[in-house]
């Protein structure tokens, strides 16, 4: 008898789509057909990966659900099922304000989910995964949780203490990868700089970066999401050392301010932070550094604003978001401050730092024209194929949009020329076609 089609829609960050990606694979062992991310309705059980980060990233799981919710009712799919993070946070309340979902499951309730679908659970292939992404880049989770304490965030309310996963089991993982055609592998955790602690004794990222660049077929490896306190500075040689590292890395600062720094727990100065900074750049040549910035956090005057804003001016970083403070129960924020400052404001701050930040990406991209840079073909679009510099993660950076005059495919490394550039993108065109191989 053929099997359920199963729709597994995941929202929020890369390390939900990994969790999906581990919950497709296993469902397709046992012989479902599953889809990812699908908005059609022809499936006959829906499985949504949720967020339960902030206000925004709840809304959209809220929305997500009662959107299906609807589906169900018209008897357009049989069965409905909701696990991850906002599952986790909020699972009684879900399962009195929405009962017409079948089952709410938490983050950590894969064996769980797998069961209630009538399938096999394989824990010896939890480390294969269906991949979603372009079959060229794959995120790798090295470990779950978070063992900061910053006021503003409920991760660790939801995902509980670090665990990182052994290297053994991501080497594994990262060889499996690589035999998919994955050629660029993203490295994720809710905190990169704490990885190995509590298995090893010690920090481990720089032996993890070295082992996974051991893996055939892996020719880039980028680094997301390192905590600026206790930064782990023995990775930084490897920037010159282990060439399939690319020269780019993330460090969500969150601020600038020592009042607000103080305010959210990231115990950090201001002082450290530019001291960091300073060492990464001179260690590191030409290196890509991402960052995000909170504004209209409790505590945030405007003389700290002014502060914030003259430090990104200072640092020109190559990437940076902004978001604005949500008060989220369960956290120290919401028990220790008042939400005082009127969302407008926040949002006008947000609005003012990612306006300095698109007049800095646009000179930094200008200062591109000429180069001859390395590129990483994603896509093929009706006008350019569209690709990414080592100084790039895909969907969160810009891109390189290159003229079609030469043929290219989907994961192929090009060396392309830049003719032109703005705030958010590069242009170029073929300067030669080769086969990367580190």
């Amino acid at each position: 008898m053929k099997k359920q089609k199963i729709n597994v829609v995941t929202l929020g960050c890369s390390k939900n789509l990994v969790d999906s990606e581990v919950l497709l694979n296993q469902l397709s062992m046992d012989g479902f057909e599953v889809v990812h991310d699908s908005n059609d309705t022809d499936s006959d059980i829906v499985v949504i990966n949720t967020c339960g980060f902030i206000h925004d990233a709840k809304e959209e799981s809220v929305n997500t659900i009662l959107q299906f919710v609807e589906a169900k009712g018209r008897g357009d799919i049989e069965k409905l099922y909701v696990m991850g993070c906002l599952s986790e946070r909020y699972k009684l309340d879900l399962e009195k304000e929405v009962p017409e979902v079948d089952r709410f499951f938490g983050k950590f309730d894969m064996k769980a989910v797998v069961s209630e679908l009538k399938a096999t659970y394989r824990p010896e292939f939890i480390y294969e995964r269906k991949i979603t992404t372009p079959s060229h880049f794959a995120y790798l989770k090295i470990s779950e949780g978070c063992n900061r304490v910053c006021a503003f965030c409920a991760i660790p309310g939801m995902t509980g203490k670090h665990r990182s996963k052994s290297m053994e089991e991501l080497v594994k993982e990262a060889k499996y990868l690589a035999k998919s055609g994955v050629k660029e592998i993203l490295l994720i955790a809710q905190d990169l700089s704490y990885y190995g602690i509590d298995l090893y004794g010690k920090g481990m990222l720089s032996e993890l970066i070295q082992k996974i660049a051991e893996v055939d077929g892996i020719q880039w490896i980028r680094l997301h999401y390192l905590y600026p306190t206790k930064f782990p500075m023995d990775i930084l040689p490897l920037f010159k050392t282990v060439p399939k590292l690319c020269k780019y890395i993330d460090i969500p600062l969150q601020h600038s301010s020592n009042n607000v720094l103080k305010h959210m727990l990231r115990q950090v100065t201001t002082e450290e932070t530019e001291a960091l900074l300073l060492k990464i750049k001179t260690e590191i040549p030409g290196i890509a550094i991402r960052t995000t910035m909170l504004v209209g956090h409790p505590g945030e005057t405007e003389e700290d604003f002014e502060q914030l804003k003259d430090f990104i001016q200072k640092h020109k970083f190559d990437r940076l978001g902004a978001f604005t403070y949500s008060h989220e129960e369960g956290t120290y924020g919401y028990q220790k401050y008042s939400d005082d400052i009127p969302e407008e404001i926040k949002q006008a701050r947000a609005d003012e730092i990612m306006a300095i930040q698109q007049g800095i990406s646009e000179r930094l991209n200008a200062a591109k024209v000429g180069q001859t840079l390395t590129v990483i073909v994603d896509r093929e679009d009706d006008e350019f194929f569209v690709g990414r510099t080592e100084f790039d993660s895909p969907e969160v950076d810009g891109e390189v949009l290159i003229g079609k005059e030469t043929p290219l495919k989907k994961g192929q490394f090009v060396q392309i020329e830049i003719t032109s550039a703005d705030e958010f993108d590069l242009y170029g065109k073929v300067a030669s076609t080769f086969s990367l191989v580190i």
